[in-house]
């Protein structure tokens, strides 16, 4: 019997079912070729969930793996579902190249494409690895190092290469927050996102993480809001297991704010669908 998600009532008493997880990782943190066996149990994770529109998002470093064929394979065995191929491209020195390179040759094959950066000053290690990646943070200034992220942000916005920003206070993950207020800190990385007409995430993965907390947070989202900025939700899955992880939690915190609308993509056009 497929379970059916439960809805999560707002506070004038309209119901949030959450519907779409735009951001997987069917890979892992590995390559490996896209088979049914690799991506069937996303699919039949989907439809146990009440999920009816998933997108994968492999790192581009990982995108020998990606075959465009065994998705349409996937999509024909599962006309229930909306499956979207997509990517995530970031700033990683090394392959984030040849990522790039990737992506424009595919990019008509692609329905969505997300942005993100993983990597700081050390060209060796993702400052969001845990839980190596908080020595980074070690003795520095941390106002200085949000700049320094948002600043990057603001390249990988600015490429016309993605659709929408992963993870966007990703910077936060060890803790470490500034000393200055948050708002001043990512306004012009808002302003340049609602300029380039981009989406940005609203993400349970923090709550796996040391942070314990979602990403974006309350002011950033607060802000996005007022800039007109759309939302995908997402879960950033490393697992079938983890898909959709914490949606109803989602689901309540997206009815505080009075968010009523998620975006989809299909050939990265995006439609906003009520909730």
């Amino acid at each position: 019997m497929v379970s059916e998600a439960l809805p999560i009532r707002q506070h004038y008493n309209t119901p949030i079912l959450l519907f779409s997880d735009y951001h997987t990782h069917p890979q892992g943190h590995r390559v490996q070729r896209y088979t049914q066996t690799l991506l069937q149990p996303w699919a039949d994770s989907a439809r146990s969930l009440g999920l009816t529109d998933i997108a994968f998002t492999d790192h581009d470093r990982y995108h020998a793996g990606i075959d465009f064929d065994e998705i349409d394979c996937l999509r024909e065995r599962n006309p229930d579902l909306r499956i979207r191929a997509g990517i995530e491209l970031d700033n990683d020195p090394i392959h984030s190249a040849a990522g790039r390179n990737w992506i424009e040759k595919h990019w008509d094959k692609l329905d969505f494409v997300l942005g993100s950066i993983h990597f700081l000053d050390r060209p060796d290690q993702m400052f969001d690895s845990v839980p190596d990646g908080a020595t980074q943070f070690e003795g520095r200034n941390v106002d200085a190092m949000y700049a320094n992220y948002f600043s990057r942000v603001r390249e990988i916005a600015a490429t016309g290469l993605i659709d929408c920003l992963a993870h966007l206070d990703l910077i936060k993950i060890h803790g470490h927050r500034p000393s200055a207020e948050i708002g001043g800190l990512v306004n012009e990385t808002l302003d340049l996102i609602r300029a380039q007409n981009l989406a940005i995430e609203l993400s349970t993965a923090g709550w796996r993480k040391p942070v314990n907390e979602s990403y974006p947070g309350n002011r950033i989202i607060e802000l996005a809001i007022e800039k007109g900025i759309p939302f995908t939700t997402a879960s950033d899955a490393h697992s079938h297991a983890q898909l959709g992880d914490k949606f109803a939690t989602l689901a309540q915190r997206m009815a505080s704010f009075g968010i009523q609308e998620v975006c989809v993509f299909q050939g990265h056009k995006r439609t906003q669908l009520l909730l």
